[in-house]
């Protein structure tokens, strides 16, 4: 049962792939610790001890890598239903 038309769920489709790959492939560089993307990270506090504050600044870019790939993965499932909203319309249109 289509809840939403061919072009909305088209839309989705094209969105959700695109939202997939972005955040997939930023939680990737995040990992590895990309100084780009060095500020967007938490902000972290230097008080002297320089091993305290890399740990500080890694986890910081390890936190921002989790929360891409759980974007990414909410993003899988809206393909998912945009996906079969797209066949939904269009098996309805065929049955016509």
């Amino acid at each position: 049962m289509p809840v939403c038309g061919p072009k909305l769920s088209l839309c989705g489709v094209i969105l959700s792939t695109w939202g997939i790959i972005q955040l997939t492939l930023m939680g990737i560089f995040y990992y590895i610790g990309a100084v780009a993307l060095a500020e967007d990270i938490p902000e972290v506090k230097f008080t002297g001890d320089l091993n305290q504050f890399y740990t500080d600044v890694n986890k910081g870019f390890q936190q921002n890598a989790y929360n891409c790939w759980i974007a990414a993965l909410l993003y899988l499932i809206t393909l998912a239903f945009s996906a079969h909203q797209f066949w939904a319309n269009n098996r309805s249109s065929l049955n016509v």
